[in-house]
């Protein structure tokens, strides 16, 4: 039989239009993803809040999480000293032997402070201070209405008037008002991190420490030097290993209970939902919409609603994720329950297996590897979700969060719990990844 042109004409011109419509769906999903964003730039006004943003505090904010502050500060008023603290707290002032070597007090009273790039500042006894920059000084003087200096023309990186004269350095800032002057500077790392100023451990080398752990005598009388270093990282007062550690286990824990709790009572509900085991159409779609009620309600909403039932505290946010979780597995759950292959089912009943039976032996190992799956992933998900959920409860690690967050100066602490929950993410990551291998992976 042989095909005229005629006949090949209707299908190649279908073919045309249906290529024509997918170029023009290819090139319209672009422009309108484009068309989006700038109508979000628009009504955002990016623009301005890029106009408005503060990057050099953003730039100060990056530096406050890998780096700590030596405070020197001198009170203006009779007889006060000058005194040298980590990050300006009370617990972490230093000892006159405890200083830094770029902090030197002269016979005559007076303290002179070494800056980076060859800077100084100066501090009289009567608390006059000289700012030494770039080789040229500034004096300037305090007094009971404000304070005195004579700067005609200050410098970019001053910013003068009569009640408060601040200078931005590099790694250094310094402050002159009427109560006080402050003066502080930058260095790397995390300061006091394994032990704080009431250790004896403190301040020794890693040659000395070892030297301590093995063979050296006890600082500690009593008690094993290697025992006296555990007990004071983990009794630390500046960081606070231990009580850290407690929070991390209660945001683990909350992430746990919640996500494991959810999954036991969603896997008898899901039977409810799954079509193929509950013939009931009432029944069946009003346990969807429990379902669907229970995940669209966000386990944050959960948590204010609970907390106000059960106060602040682990057990609030366990409910909260279990009530969240227990929508989003009940449709998983139901979902995997109706694509389970009915041979084996039948086959069960045909020797007179009751439904437990059945469901036990011919269902359970069909969607075991589905259930375990999932509760592995929103378990992890469910650690981080555990943070802010806990800063709202009051619980686990983001309690501590917040609160290093609100001192708005504890910049380093902020980056030492989110590396904290990082790390412990991972982990759950690799633990859930070696179990999922280990049972499912071997099971099949």
């Amino acid at each position: 039989m042989t095909m005229t042109l005629t006949d090949t004409a209707p299908p190649l011109r279908a073919a045309r239009r249906s290529i024509a419509r997918q170029r023009r769906i290819l090139l319209a999903l672009p422009a309108l993803v484009l068309a989006y964003l700038v109508y979000a730039a628009v009504a955002f006004d990016l623009a301005g809040v890029a106009a408005r943003a503060r990057w050099d505090n953003g730039a100060l904010l990056m530096q406050d999480f890998w780096s700590y502050k030596t405070h020197v500060t001198r009170l203006n008023r009779d007889g006060a000293e000058v005194e040298v603290a980590i990050e300006g707290m009370r617990q972490a002032r230093l000892a006159p032997g405890q200083e830094p070597d770029w902090v030197t007090r002269q016979a005559d009273g007076s303290v002179d402070v070494a800056l980076p790039a060859g800077n100084a500042v100066r501090i009289a006894p009567d608390g006059a201070g000289v700012l030494t920059v770039g080789g040229v000084s500034y004096a300037v003087t305090p007094h009971r209405d404000g304070i005195a200096f004579d700067i005609p023309d200050p410098p970019a990186w001053m910013n003068a008037s009569d009640r408060r004269l601040s200078a931005d350095l590099p790694g250094a800032r310094v402050t002159f008002t009427r109560s006080k002057t402050e003066i502080f500077r930058r260095q790397p790392g995390w300061e006091l991190f394994f032990f704080d100023l009431n250790s004896p451990f403190h301040g020794r080398s890693l040659t000395e420490l070892v030297g301590l752990a093995v063979a050296g005598p006890q600082l500690r009388p009593g008690t094993p030097n290697i025992a006296a270093m555990a007990q004071d990282v983990w009794r630390n007062g500046i960081w606070h290993h231990g009580e850290v550690a407690w929070a991390m286990f209660e945001t683990v824990l909350m992430a746990f209970l919640g996500t494991m709790g959810a999954g036991l009572v969603s896997l008898p509900l899901a039977f409810l939902a799954a079509s193929n085991f509950t013939p009931a159409r009432v029944l069946r779609q009003a346990m969807r919409r429990v379902f669907d009620f229970l995940r669209g309600v966000d386990a944050l909403i959960w948590t204010i609603v609970l907390s106000r039932a059960f106060g602040p505290g682990p057990l609030t946010g366990s409910l909260a994720i279990l009530l969240t979780d227990t929508g989003s597995f009940g449709k998983l759950f139901s979902e995997a329950l109706e694509n389970v292959d009915d041979k084996p089912i039948e086959g069960l009943r045909s020797t007179g297996a009751g439904a437990l039976a059945r469901s036990a032996l011919a269902v359970m190992p069909q969607v075991s590897p589905v259930i375990l799956s999932q509760l592995l992933y929103f378990l992890e998900s469910n650690t981080r979700s555990a943070t802010v959920i806990g800063a709202i409860t009051g619980g686990g690690i983001g309690l501590l969060l917040v609160q290093a967050i609100q001192t708005q100066k504890d910049w380093e602490h902020v980056a030492y719990y989110i590396v904290l929950i990082v790390l412990v993410v991972m982990l759950m990551d690799w633990i859930s990844g070696r179990v999922r291998a280990r049972l499912i992976g071997g099971g099949a």
